[in-house]
């Protein structure tokens, strides 16, 4: 399903993946790092807060799901062919 860089790997059970890369890693860093940041500064405005984390979220969520090795789908734990 992705043509482009394998920076996440698929998790063997369930839905979603695991960086592998250090670009996988550094996107996963800056993206805690703004989820943090956001808390401090909208700790006290949770609807601004919300409105700040799902577009982020959406687009970090779209990076991964681009960039995994075999796409993102459900997994039983059975080897990739």
């Amino acid at each position: 399903m992705s043509d482009g860089p394998d920076w996440f790997a698929p998790k063997r059970y369930g839905f979603g993946s695991v960086p592998v890369t250090w670009q996988g890693w550094a996107i996963t860093l800056g993206f805690v790092a703004i989820i943090v940041a956001l808390a401090v500064a909208l700790g006290r405005h949770p609807v601004q807060l919300i409105a700040a984390l799902v577009p982020i979220s959406a687009v970090f969520c779209v990076i991964c799901a681009r960039t995994t090795r075999g796409g993102w789908r459900w997994r039983w734990g059975e080897e990739e062919d």
